[in-house]
């Protein structure tokens, strides 16, 4: 419990500075979270826990909310950390926007690469994986005939970026067909590597896929392409904050996220990664003064941003360390397991997400089967409360269903009781 307490001292005090928050709103938010901690240390039943740490989330009361995959909630602790940021900004425009809150932003940086147990030097703070897919794409200086691999799963917005600033030059996008439930990792792996040819510069591929929740093994990719002299960018919009990274094991080049999903940050921020070296490859989307910083924090220099959205990214990551990130990726696949338990043999419903721990976590796709999943997503809605992603694509006629901390096992319940009625 130390570890989960300890992080007290190194959250708001050290984001904001005792200077920040007027002294009693910022005790206010310790003391509460001070309680929670002690909350969290008294609960031994499992699911008792849960329940706490769901309680911290602002959801509606009556939602089951099954689409954190699409856009993330915010603890009660963010949200009221993140109102205070913007209230001091009101208070003293000028001084926060332009040089006030320098130290506050560079803790966010520590906290960020604390998370993918990286150099600080190697971490930008930007808007979502959008722009970081752009920063990329934009960036690299492919020349006619080269080629960039994708598989079929990536998502539009990290597809569209190399459409749009590559293939004018007359470089190659190449699409690598994925199967939706692979038997293994070397499998996905022999198909990326049957695709690279000598003209072959990039590959750029998703973590987890929005579609099926198909973990690719990024770190074993990494590892053949580079042996080819290939660069590897990753969409890490739906790894970030499910489970644990470790970015040097993984060993890409690019890494982009977006926060306002699993790290339970404001929405519109996003954590950026380039190793050193790969950063010399790239150029500012934006540029204003200082755009010629030798460091990563030339690519996040908006001039004029919301710098309370950002440090509330800091404060959403102390959140994390309250509960615990070795904690959350167990309760994740803990969660993950106690679905497909329940719907293993039952010939109603298709499960269209590889079983394996290795190559899938905290999105389950799930076709009930004979019915349009339009309309069964239309039926939980109205009928049941419940919000999840219906998924057409790749043949899939299935629910997309995102498993998230503020999720208990009496929300799968529900949704399971409710998907059998239909």
């Amino acid at each position: 419990m130390i570890s989960r307490r300890s992080w007290l001292s190194n959250s708001l005090t050290a984001i904001a500075g005792a200077a920040l928050l007027a002294p009693s709103e910022l005790l206010a938010l310790q003391h509460r979270e001070s309680q929670l901690a002690q909350r969290l240390s008294d609960t031994n039943n499992d699911e008792g826990y849960w329940e706490l740490v769901k309680s911290q989330f602002v959801l509606e009361e009556e939602l089951r909310y099954f689409n954190n995959g699409s856009l993330g909630t915010c603890p009660e602790y963010v949200v009221k950390a993140t109102e205070q940021f913007r209230r001091t900004l009101d208070g003293f425009p000028s001084k926060y926007m332009w040089g006030g809150w320098a130290d506050q932003k560079e803790a966010v940086r520590e906290k960020a690469a604390a998370l993918f147990s990286v150099s600080p030097e190697t971490i930008a703070l930007i808007h979502n994986t959008t722009e970081g897919m752009n920063l990329i794409a934009s960036s690299l200086q492919l020349e006619k005939g080269e080629e960039v691999l994708l598989s079929n799963h990536e998502h539009t917005s990290a597809r569209i970026p190399w459409k749009h600033w590559q293939e004018h030059k007359g470089a190659v996008l190449k699409t690598v067909e994925l199967p939706l439930l692979p038997n293994s990792i070397e499998e996905v792996v022999d198909l990326f590597r049957q695709a690279i040819t000598r003209k072959t510069r990039v590959i750029s591929l998703v973590h987890v896929t929005n579609t099926n929740g198909m973990r690719l093994p990024v770190k074993e990719i990494t590892e053949m392409a580079h042996e080819h002299g290939v660069l590897v960018a990753v969409d890490g919009a739906q790894s970030m904050g499910m489970f644990e990274i470790n970015l040097e094991e993984l060993g890409c080049d690019f890494f982009t996220s977006s926060s306002h999903k699993w790290l339970f940050s404001p929405k519109g921020m996003g954590i950026f990664y380039a190793t050193e070296t790969a950063q010399k490859l790239l150029s500012p989307l934006v540029v204003c003064r200082g755009y010629d910083d030798p460091s990563i924090r030339r690519f996040e220099n908006y001039n004029t941003r919301n710098l309370p959205e950002l440090l509330g990214l800091g404060a959403a990551l102390d959140f994390r360390e309250l509960v615990g990130a070795e904690k959350i990726e167990s309760r994740v696949y803990e969660l993950k397991h106690y679905l497909r338990d329940q719907l293993a043999g039952d010939e109603r419903f298709a499960l269209k997400t590889p079983a394996s721990d290795m190559l899938s976590a905290g999105i389950q796709t799930v076709e009930v089967v004979g019915k349009d999943v339009k309309e069964v997503k239309k039926q939980l809605a109205e009928e049941f409360q419940i919000d999840c992603r219906p998924m057409s694509s790749h043949d899939l006629n299935g629910l997309r269903i995102s498993l998230a901390i503020f999720n208990t096992k009496a929300d799968i319940d529900y949704l399971l009781g409710a998907l059998k009625t239909i």
